[in-house]
């Protein structure tokens, strides 16, 4: 279901470009059909006794007098409570107390038509956290037929419209409360209906959509998007092309980002700070440090002052590639810049030296974040305790597992994998298992890694009995063993005559889908 809302974007919004050249907003825009009127519903009007009752209640709301309503209370419904606040709809105010006490009163009078005509009410008077608020209690109510209620729900609001004089912020604070619900499709379908009877959503909406859109990962459906707004002539402001930049990075389209960037003066729009990190990261993310540094200074020569996101970009940026030196170099001009190091730029520090064996290193950077009083979190000991573990270090190691009771911390997952390492590194692949068994015994689950390190480990020291626990212990868990691994366990068996564990190991493993790729059991088995 993943692209089932870029298709929907695709099929509903109209001539949805699939490419997109350099942001442009000036020239004509193609021509689009006439947008259709808004229909002219006649809601029934009361009559006799449901006249009279909405008369004596909206009487009672306007001299404030709720007692009187009380008494009233098991008379209302559905159709009367919508018909009362049409009565009272010019006080905003009174038309959410109303709608507030049948909402607690007798909930069931309330209908789409009650909810629409509040919504109608404030959104015209500009109350649109308060419309926000409802539209979050009637989505809440949807149950499993939601796409329906939502749908139904849209059709109201057309009809309920010119009752109650609305505006088209009614529709765009619809769009914009199902954004930040991250409803996309039910956000694609206001935007359509918009589109539809002429009105467009504001800057800040359709930012809105393209933030929800970029916190779920959906790069696809941002672009998508704002080709269509691009379109329909909604001019971005600096926040728009910030998150489509993003997206650009984040797609690893880091060439279409660069154009966006450039094209911002042409837009009317001048760079950020924001825009320069973003595109610093975009660059990092794609090993091109050398042009993110140009950037940087870039920035620095146009007054824009780099900020501690912009240096922890480059030190992470510096450290996937392995220059310790030039990380180092980037955490000197933070400091006379006066711009503070904080705990992500020393736990990618750190871990850039555990990563390169370097523990000694990691420890001194860990020593100054402790002078700059800095605090350390679990990734920070977890990346000192994979150093020292990486060389076998592993009294240092256990050291600081004790420091992490008293800091407040608990180990995790990347702990104890960092452990067992340690052992494994010491080719003590017994003590590795012991440290599992604890792992599991706290809830964290290994991964993949370990426990082909694990296996290795014990295959090295020619224990195959300890290789085969880590074996089932992998089938237990569903994990499929690295290819290499597996074949070198297989091949020890062979050797020491026992072939028919291995075609049991290997029906077992082909009966729960586990067999690595590449594996050739009858080539094990034959040789």
């Amino acid at each position: 279901m993943k692209g089932s809302t870029v298709r929907r974007l695709s099929t509903l919004l109209p001539n949805l470009t699939p490419k997109t050249d350099r942001p442009s907003f000036s020239g004509n825009p193609r021509k689009a059909r006439d947008p259709l009127p808004i229909p002219h519903r006649t809601i029934p009007e009361p009559k006799g006794r449901d006249f009279d009752f909405v008369s004596v209640a909206s009487s009672h709301l306007i001299h404030s007098d709720w007692e009187k309503l009380e008494r009233l209370s098991s008379d209302f419904t559905p159709f009367r409570t919508k018909h009362v606040l049409l009565k009272i709809q010019r006080d905003y105010v009174l038309s959410l107390e109303f709608f507030n006490w049948v909402k607690v009163r007798i909930p069931g009078c309330h209908s789409r038509e009650s909810h629409s005509i509040l919504l109608h009410v404030l959104t015209k008077n500009g109350k649109f956290k308060s419309a926000d608020s409802v539209m979050r209690s009637l989505t809440d109510s949807w149950g499993a037929n939601w796409l329906n209620d939502h749908r139904e729900f849209l059709h109201t609001i057309l009809d309920t419209y010119r009752a109650c004089d609305s505006s088209p912020r009614v529709l765009d604070g619809i769009f914009k409360s199902y954004s930040h619900m991250k409803k996309l499709r039910c956000a694609t379908d206001a935007f359509c209906l918009m589109k539809e009877y002429g009105m467009l959503p504001k800057i800040e909406s359709c930012n809105a959509f393209l933030s929800a859109s970029l916190q779920m990962g959906r790069s696809d459906i941002m672009l998508s998007f704002y080709r269509e707004m691009r379109r329909c002539r909604i001019s971005p402001n600096v926040y728009t092309v910030n998150m489509i930049m993003g997206a650009y990075c984040s797609s690893g389209n880091v060439e279409k980002a660069v154009e966006l960037f450039e094209g911002m003066e042409g837009m009317g729009l001048s760079q950020s700070l924001v825009s320069y990190n973003t595109l610093i990261s975009g660059y990092c993310n794609k090993g091109l440090t050398g042009m993110a540094i140009k950037l940087k200074d870039r920035m620095e020569k146009g007054g824009i002052h780099p900020n501690v996101i912009t240096f922890n970009t480059l030190i992470n940026g510096f450290r996937k590639e392995a220059k310790l030196y030039e990380a180092n170099r980037i955490i000197g001009e933070m400091k006379s810049m006066k711009v503070a190091p904080n705990t992500i730029t020393y736990n990618s520090l750190i871990y850039g030296c555990s990563e390169l064996g370097n523990s000694e290193l990691g420890s001194r950077f860990f020593e100054d974040m402790e002078k700059n009083g800095v605090k350390a979190d679990i990734l920070t000991y977890n990346a000192l305790i994979l150093g020292f573990c990486k060389e076998g270090k592993t009294k240092k190691a256990a050291y600081l597992v004790k420091e992490l009771d008293k800091k407040n911390l608990s180990p995790n997952s990347s702990t104890f994998s960092a452990l067992i390492l340690g052992q494994c590194v010491r080719n003590n692949p017994d003590r590795g298992f012991q440290l599992y068994k604890s792992m599991k015994r706290t809830g964290c689950q290994p991964n993949n890694e370990t426990l082909n390190m694990l296996m290795c480990s014990f295959l090295k020291c020619k224990d195959i009995d300890g290789a085969l626990d880590v074996m089932r212990e992998m089938l237990h868990l569903l994990v499929i063993p690295d290819a290499n691994v597996f074949l070198d366990l297989c091949r020890e068996l062979c050797q020491q005559g026992k072939k028919k564990l291995v075609a049991d190991l290997c029906d077992e493993m082909e009966e729960k889908d586990r067999i690595p790729a590449g594996f050739d059991r009858d080539q094990v088995l034959c040789s």
